[in-house]
């Protein structure tokens, strides 16, 4: 099951996309499909249609991993 994700590039605003499996401290790439800005635009920087991007790790400051549709539907700690 892929996982959404938002990569938080340097000097370039995030992008949503999903990936396989979550990247690895080894990891020197990630890749990620259906690339778009958060707001669902297409990322001005990227060639119109493409599927699947490739980033150096080097260029990449922070990575959020969105939960999945089942995460969302747990009920998490109630305070009453």
């Amino acid at each position: 099951m892929p996982l959404t994700i938002i990569l938080h590039v340097q000097n370039e605003d995030p992008i949503i996309g999903e990936v396989t499996e979550a990247p690895t401290p080894t990891d020197n790439l990630i890749t990620i499909s259906n690339p778009r800005r958060v707001d669902g635009k297409d990322v001005h920087y990227v060639t119109e249609n493409v599927v699947t991007i490739i980033f150096p790790i080097h260029r990449i400051n922070f990575i959020e991993i969105m939960p999945s549709k089942e995460e969302e539907a747990i009920i998490s700690f109630v305070r009453e």
